[in-house]
């Protein structure tokens, strides 16, 4: 398989990778700077074509640059789900997925395209999370919560049962909450308050 995107958030993916004793045989990068990461070796995105028939994933955790980065690949996108994760038979984890350490997905969950489940997140029981999420590590989403298109959820927040939050929507770290949120909401504090909107993605 083939990883696009050589930062951070990629090594984490390789490891994964790694764990579940597959090669991560590339990255690639738009930096001309980078050119090995952990040992793999890092190929300019010029050089895709040549790589139709890999498997991808990738490996960036911004929503919005990971949504365009799907219309340069192959379709041929993989899901990934750590080892130490914990996901209910029955949930729905679709491609392009990555599911990280000591994460728990409960019972009749369903997750789109090229979401980031970050370490130590609980998706709890019959949330529906839409393509491009990002729920970073600590986050607890709990029953029955619907989260829209590209919308990030901030490390250590919290979010009580039986919630709807729009698409592009930004949660602050630690932010609790206990209403629903409109799409584009920028959203902070305990309990959470609006305190603007993302207009880059209206």
């Amino acid at each position: 398989m083939c990883l696009y995107g050589a930062s951070g958030h990629g090594k984490v993916v390789k490891q994964i990778a790694n764990n579940l004793g597959m090669d991560v045989a590339f990255f690639f990068d738009d930096n001309p700077d980078v050119k090995l990461l952990q040992d793999t070796v890092v190929k300019h995105t010029d050089e895709l074509n040549e790589f139709t028939e890999h498997n991808f994933l990738i490996s960036i955790g911004n929503n919005r640059v990971r949504k365009k980065v799907t219309k340069k690949l192959p379709n041929n996108f993989i899901k990934l789900i750590d080892v130490s994760s914990s996901v209910a038979d029955n949930a729905v984890v679709n491609n392009g997925t990555v599911i990280m350490p000591k994460v728990v997905i409960n019972s009749d969950v369903k997750i789109g395209e090229h979401v980031i489940i970050n370490s130590a997140a609980v998706v709890d029981h019959d949330c529906v999370i839409d393509s491009f999420v990002h729920i970073s590590p600590n986050a607890t989403i709990t029953g029955n919560v619907k989260i829209g298109e590209g919308t990030h959820i901030g490390a250590g927040a919290t979010v009580i049962p039986n919630i709807t939050i729009g698409k592009w929507v930004t949660i602050g770290a630690g932010t609790v909450i206990i209403k629903d949120i409109p799409d584009y909401a920028v959203v902070v504090g305990n309990p959470g308050k609006i305190v603007k909107y993302n207009k880059y993605e209206r």
